[in-house]
């Protein structure tokens, strides 16, 4: 009895060993497989999951500092939601500052304590020498669509410092002629007497009315500074400084005949009047009033003064040069750069933004509505600016002007030149002092300036 009950007990253990080894291949032989196994589903549910619960990537928020205000300011309020609705990988948010020196402080400052805007506007190009602001060359580089030569040449080169890429142009200014049609008409003149400086001057003695000893009406208006006077001398074929940079030339004859025969103009032949100090930007008010009351038949200002003029009155056009040299009066860009000290990300943010700013139709908007010149020449092609153009055709003159135009002078002593040279200017258009002892003073002073930062002896 005992041997049976162990047989059984054995025969029991195979039959329950054999049944679960034929579960096993049968679980392994496919049986069911139609049915997802927990294991199967469980990473889609964990990705689904992750994907859900992963914080999604902010923007990059980055400070742009500007001193614009008025309809300057609501332009640029404009361009900036523009990009900020554009893409969502930054953020600009614009920050308005006071006057240009107080801005220049607040950069300083900001510098200073490393806690910089991102962008900034910015006249101060010989700070990029001294490592204030950053290059955009390897920016540039890897960006498919930054076309250089489709900017203006004079304002792109504006932001080359040592050889490398530290500003891009925003907008730009250059002076032109503005001329009242109505008096030039009665003078029985075309605008043929605007494509040299000594054919204008004859044209103003023309259209000077002088009664009882008084000039009642000028034939024509420099504005007041030296600046105006500079384009005429760069158009005359004169330098501010040798091509090595370490010697002034603003006492060459170029300089003193262009500047003598301005001041000759104005106190002599008395044909040009010009208005002088005043608190800001007074004295140019006061030209553009002369001339839109008829007080002066025409005067030479910035391509910015067209949001003021009435062009039912007066029309523009591009300054001359001598009678035997050809025009080259100077294209000034307001420049925008990346202060040192900012993140690799905020780099990339603010160069993003910047050349949103100065794409074509973005550019053309900002000259249509201010009167500023655009970056880019292919804005002449824009449609909207090409209808603006038709009906306003004194908004090409500016950029047609620019297309050839000189690169403003970068000043490496910081400003001591310029400063120099202002002195000179008054001088020569409000005292009647000779250009050659204004400008060989200017020279001498200036001269040392430019020493200290060359190293000449």
């Amino acid at each position: 009895m005992q041997r049976y009950v162990q047989g059984t007990r054995v025969k029991g253990i195979i039959l329950l060993f054999l049944s679960f080894i034929i579960a096993l291949v049968s679980g392994c032989s496919g049986v069911e497989q139609s049915k997802p196994a927990a294991s199967d589903a469980k990473p889609e549910a964990t990705a689904a999951k992750e994907e859900a619960a992963a914080p999604k990537k902010q923007p990059v928020e980055i400070e742009f500092w500007y001193g614009l205000g008025g309809k300057l300011g609501e332009n640029m309020e404009t361009l900036i939601t523009k990009f900020n609705e554009s893409q969502s990988e930054v953020v600009v948010k614009g920050v308005v500052q006071g006057k240009y020196d107080e801005t220049k402080q607040k950069l300083q400052a900001a510098i200073a304590s490393k806690k910089p805007p991102a962008a900034v506007l910015t006249q101060e190009n010989d700070w990029a020498k001294k490592g204030l602001f950053v290059a955009m060359d390897s920016m540039i580089k890897e960006d498919p669509n930054f076309k250089a030569d489709d900017f203006v040449p004079a304002f792109l080169k504006q932001g080359v410092v040592d050889g490398k890429q530290y500003f891009l142009p925003m907008y730009g200014t250059t002076q032109v002629l503005y001329y009242r049609k109505d008096m030039l008409e009665k003078a029985g003149l075309t605008t043929d007497v605007f494509k040299t400086w000594e054919s204008l001057a004859d044209a103003a003695k023309k259209m000077n009315v002088v009664e009882n000893g008084k000039v009642k009406v000028y034939g024509w208006m420099p504005m007041w500074g030296w600046e105006n006077m500079a384009d005429a001398t760069l158009s005359r074929g004169g330098k501010f400084v040798s091509d090595d940079g370490k010697q002034l030339l603003i006492d060459s004859p170029e300089w003193i005949e262009t500047w003598d025969q301005f001041r000759k103009w104005i106190h002599e032949d008395k044909i040009m009047g010009i208005h002088s100090g005043g608190q800001g930007w007074e004295y140019w008010y006061k030209t553009i009033d002369d001339v839109m009351q008829g007080r002066a038949a025409g005067y030479t200002g910035s391509s910015g003064d067209q949001g003021d003029l009435d062009f039912s009155v007066v029309a523009a056009y591009p300054q001359p040069g001598w009678n035997s040299h050809a025009a080259a009066p100077i294209a000034q860009a307001l420049m925008a750069g990346i202060p040192a000290g900012v993140s690799e990300e905020q780099q990339k943010a603010a160069y993003k933004w910047l050349t949103f700013f100065s794409k074509t139709e973005n550019t053309a908007f900002w000259s249509m509505n201010t009167g500023y010149i655009a970056v880019r020449s292919s804005a002449m092609e824009d449609p909207a600016y090409k209808a603006f153009a038709a009906q306003n055709p004194q908004s090409q003159v500016p950029l047609k002007q620019a297309q050839t135009a000189s690169s403003a002078f970068i000043d490496p002593t910081g400003a001591k030149i310029t400063d120099a040279l202002k002195i000179a200017a008054d001088k020569v258009q409000i005292e009647n002092i000779p250009a050659e002892k204004a400008l060989k003073e200017a020279k001498e002073k200036a001269q040392k300036e430019l020493d200290k930062v060359t190293g000449a002896k």
